[in-house]
């Protein structure tokens, strides 16, 4: 008789189910485009579905940065086993920049460091999971990262709607209309993936007034800080904090352009302590604690690459995203019939697009035209239905100028090729 191995059982809560039906990934869905590819094509590929603007040279990273990097790994004081309290001096770090945006100060002790965003969130998410039962608001549309850590989790998901027509602000009364006594948090993601969007002081001022007033904890995702290019500057969501406390996720990944150094923050904005009386705080830092921390060299590092940049590299960046943000919203609003632009994006690298499969052939949805233009045009873009907004694409924006214009050149014309014939 065979024998039944305990481990072989099936998950009762059907956990790996779960994940594919709620959120399929960003990686495997490029995965999956990169499948496509013509080897015979000699053109090179157009990634506009990536987040990872640093194989461009427009798109390098500071040479602080970089500097700060060989002289902690030639100072070999980073070479061995060290935990996270072994780096006050990194926390020290991150909280002083992220106070430089708040009206109050923040100390080491605000301050936990991850490996990037992705680990912060899962931290987060899987703290959240008690009492059993309990739910979370996400936007819709998302980044599926947070889908994924939910269903791992076993958090229920409950998504509220962004609204396109005015750049891309919460639906304050869906929010109202989804939370209950089982809702512990709100996802607020600025200035936005997958929508370029960039909420003003006034709005994200009435968020914090909803979290008030049903006693939620607000989940700040700012990777993209200070990424803005249009007329709304941006502000921090714990500008608000004491109105609601607010956990706010970053790192150095985008606004440095090193997404592979995999180094981030969760940052505890809390002036009324309301946290301080739970329980979050002390199950999020058992949780890191069982958890791979970042490099060494990387944490020692930390300091001096959050306090040597220049603006002017900041300032550059922008102007090269503001250019292509120009560029994007141009093509895709007056040369391509079924693709529209809602707004112009303000920050960030994305754009999210409507496709209008009506006016094609051959082509049933966005994952369909994702695929089929991978294939005849080696251009890479997201379909949307993988964050949740089906025939709907997130476009990345943050290309060699040239390189941008030539893969909306390949859409254009792939679209031309499968428009209805009149």
């Amino acid at each position: 008789m065979e024998k039944r191995w305990k481990f072989n059982k099936k998950c009762e809560k059907g956990i790996i189910k779960s994940v594919e039906k709620r959120a399929m990934t960003v990686k495997a869905t490029m995965g999956m485009l990169h499948k496509q590819l013509n080897p015979d094509d000699n053109r090179s590929v157009i990634p506009l579905g990536h987040g990872d603007p640093s194989p461009f040279k427009c798109f390098h990273p500071p040479v602080a940065a970089v500097n700060a990097i060989v002289d902690a790994l030639r100072s070999t004081r980073f070479n061995g086993y060290r935990y996270p309290t072994d780096f006050p001096s990194a926390k020290k770090a991150v909280a002083e920049y992220i106070s430089r945006d708040l009206p109050y100060r923040l100390s080491e002790s605000d301050v936990c460091i991850t490996v990037g965003c992705n680990q912060a969130i899962l931290a987060t998410i899987s703290s959240l999971s008690s009492p059993p039962g309990s739910n979370i608001l996400l936007p819709m549309p998302t980044y599926p990262t947070y889908d994924a850590c939910s269903a791992v989790s076993g958090v229920e998901v409950r998504h509220y709607n962004l609204l396109p027509t005015k750049e891309w602000e919460v639906d304050l009364h869906s929010v109202e209309a989804l939370a209950d006594d089982n809702t512990v948090a709100i996802v607020i993601i600025n200035p936005g993936n997958p929508c370029g969007s960039v909420y003003t002081h006034q709005h994200l001022e009435n968020v914090a007034k909803m979290a008030e007033k049903l006693g939620l904890l607000v989940i700040a995702d700012e990777v993209y800080e200070h990424m803005t290019f249009g007329d709304t500057p941006f502000v921090r969501m714990g500008t608000f904090a004491l109105k609601a406390p607010v956990l706010t996720i970053g790192s150095i990944s985008k606004r440095w352009l090193v997404p592979g150094w995999r180094v981030g923050w969760l940052v505890t904005t809390d002036p009324n302590g309301i946290l301080q009386n739970s329980e979050l705080m002390e199950r999020i830092q058992a949780f890191l604690d069982l958890a791979s921390n970042p490099t060494t060299f990387i944490q020692g590092a930390l300091p001096e690459i959050l306090e040597k940049t220049k603006d002017e590299f900041f300032s550059n960046a922008n102007n090269i995203l503001r250019q292509d943000a120009d560029i994007i919203y141009e093509k895709l609003e007056k040369k391509i019939p079924c693709i529209s632009c809602p707004h112009k994006p303000q920050g960030s690298m994305f754009v999210m697009v409507k496709l209008d499969v009506s006016l094609l052939d051959d082509i049933e949805d966005d994952t369909e035209f994702c695929l089929k233009i991978a294939k005849e045009e080696k251009v890479m873009i997201l379909p949307g239905s993988t964050l949740g907004m089906k025939n709907w694409l997130r476009i990345t924006f943050a290309l060699e100028p040239l390189v941008l214009q030539e893969g909306l050149e390949r859409i254009e014309g792939f679209c031309k090729r499968h428009s209805k014939k009149v």
